[in-house]
């Protein structure tokens, strides 16, 4: 799996992670081709190689003609929508935005539709978060990891005046995720730079890795007591027995529904893009009987079905919390039977065979068809499959 390890000693931001992947390969026209796919005019991206303490990276600035401009949150999601970017790095540079307007939101305490970007507004914030998304896409990255990122102490100045270092909105972000200190009065990590490694990377030590190459993005500072750059060790990860991923959670409690509206609410939501969904019993205020909802999905999917929910429920809000997920490899065959085809799913811890399982709704039709009961045409397809997939099976168990 090609893989990015970011080494963050002297933290990330927006532009140091786009200078790294230039540094990595990126080609610069492909790039700005990619961008000028959105409406914004007045930019010109500058890339020069500088030297932090000796060792030489990639600058990238975004040079523009406009002064301090203010843009919704809406306003820029809307813009990266009806743009002509290819699907995957559209829908993860408008996660990006989604994810640092609700930390903006909940810091100031507003509804996510007034949040107003100022500096993360412009047009280099803009750039920046579009550029990382369109990067990572074209060099194929396909799991980003992170070390534990190094918050300093301090102020910085901005639209609102001074604030605090950490940033709010950053601190915000890196709830629940490892953090050390830097010992820095600089702001090394800045609500771009965590904006992106909260909603891709996973937070770890350097891993297994065979290393195809590696670069420096670097930072505008030039600090005393590190080099100001930002290190990535891009190379094949060794497979780990389970596969990870990132998936959004969505949790809400309901009590003044039908059963059968819950039952058509949890069919909407699987044909929505849900992954899983379920009901758990719980005791609400007053002592009143109701369900929990919780959906696992996509992040790209996250939006759309809390909307879902909202306007299929009595629920008047959703929660929504990012996590990673563990999931042992699988794929799908068909197998042959006295009473048909059907459909199997094989479980495999790494390379390992564990157990496979027939798919409900093939059985469920066989059944209905054969008059047999459901148990036996699970057995009669899982023998099947073990007899007919050799040597996948092997190994079967007991």
């Amino acid at each position: 799996m090609r893989t990015l390890y970011l080494d963050t000693f002297s933290g990330i931001s927006g532009d140091m992670f786009l200078g790294l992947l230039i540094d990595l390969g990126l080609p610069l026209e492909r790039l700005q081709t990619e961008l000028k796919k959105l409406p914004l005019t007045g930019y010109e991206l500058k890339v020069d190689r500088e030297q932090r303490h000796g060792i030489e990276g990639c600058r990238l600035q975004v040079v523009h003609e406009e002064g301090h401009h203010h843009r919704s949150w809406s306003t820029i999601d809307k813009m990266l929508e009806g743009s002509e970017l290819d699907e995957q790095p559209k829908q993860t540079a408008r996660r990006f935005f989604r994810r640092l307007g609700e930390a903006e939101a909940k810091v100031h305490g507003i509804d996510i539709d007034k949040v107003h970007f100022h500096e993360v507004g412009a047009i280099d914030a803009i750039v920046d978060l579009t550029g990382a998304a369109i990067g990572l896409y074209l060099l194929g990255i396909e799991k980003l990891l992170c070390s534990p990122l190094p918050l300093s102490r301090g102020m910085s100045k901005c639209a609102h005046g001074a604030l605090p270092l950490p940033a709010p909105a950053v601190l915000k972000m890196l709830h629940g995720l490892p953090i050390v200190s830097s010992g820095s009065d600089k702001e090394l990590v800045t609500p771009t730079g965590a904006t992106i490694v909260t909603e891709l990377a996973e937070f770890c030590e350097l891993p297994q890795l065979t290393i195809d190459r590696t670069g420096y993005g670097v930072g505008g500072w030039q600090l005393e007591d590190r080099p100001n750059l930002l290190r990535g060790i891009l190379g094949e990860m060794v497979e780990d027995a389970t596969q990870t991923d990132r998936v959004q959670l969505l949790e809400t409690h309901i009590d003044d529904s039908t059963a059968e509206q819950l039952g058509y609410l949890l069919e909407q939501l699987f044909d929505a893009g849900a992954l899983d969904a379920a009901y758990s019993p719980l005791q609400m205020k007053k002592n009143r009987p109701a369900h929990r909802l919780t959906v696992a999905c996509e992040p790209g999917c996250a939006e759309k079905l809390a909307k879902l929910i909202m306007h299929q429920s009595s629920a008047i809000g959703v929660r929504s919390t990012s996590c990673n997920r563990f999931r042992l490899h699988r794929r799908t065959a068909t197998v042959a039977t006295e009473l048909g085809e059907a459909q199997v799913k094989l479980l495999y811890d790494g390379d390992r065979f564990l157990r496979l399982s027939a798919e409900y709704e093939d059985c469920r039709k066989l059944a209905q068809t054969s008059k047999l009961p459901l148990q036996q045409v699970y057995r009669l397809v899982e023998n099947a499959a073990y007899q007919q997939l050799q040597p996948e099976t092997n190994g079967k168990p007991a």
